[in-house]
């Protein structure tokens, strides 16, 4: 009886501590210049700072931003972001550097594409993660928003 006792006990207490269990997505750091070991990435050309607001612009003013770069654990890139309006029509990779493993080049070549086609689709920095690449999607995503702020569209 005892023993009946302590089980439903632990057991209750366990189950109690599964649905408190909170997961949160990884932590990235803007980091200023490249932030990572090993060679530096490219420097990307030279991109116009917007405004932070967009009320005088034209609507069919196309603007460009580059976003921070971020560390992402396993690198760190930029994102670079065109709109026209309040549209966004190009989304890419300003500045990349992976740890330079196989690994993490393939997951790049992979999720990035991904990420900037979902950036496109959803027509704000609210994008899904991809599936495998969760390091790389949230500085993506940081950086993205970091962008769209500066344009003044998040």
């Amino acid at each position: 009886m005892k023993r009946t006792v302590i089980v439903v006990a632990a057991t209750a207490a366990g189950l109690a501590g599964v649905l408190a269990f909170h997961t949160s997505p990884p932590s990235v750091t803007l980091t200023p210049g490249t932030g990572t070991a090993g060679p530096p990435p490219e420097p990307a050309s030279p991109q116009p700072k917007a405004s932070a607001s967009p009320a005088g612009t034209a609507a069919g003013q196309t603007r460009t931003q580059v976003g921070p770069l971020v560390n992402f654990s396993f690198g760190a890139l930029s994102v670079s972001v065109t709109v026209r309006g309040r549209t966004i029509v190009k989304v890419g990779i300003a500045r990349l550097a992976d740890d330079g493993s196989f690994r993490s080049q393939s997951i790049d070549e992979q999720s990035i594409p991904e990420l900037e086609q979902e950036a496109l689709n959803v027509q704000n920095a609210n994008i899904q993660g991809v599936s495998g690449a969760s390091y790389t999607s949230a500085g993506f995503r940081t950086s993205l928003q970091d962008a769209l702020r500066s344009l003044g569209l998040q």
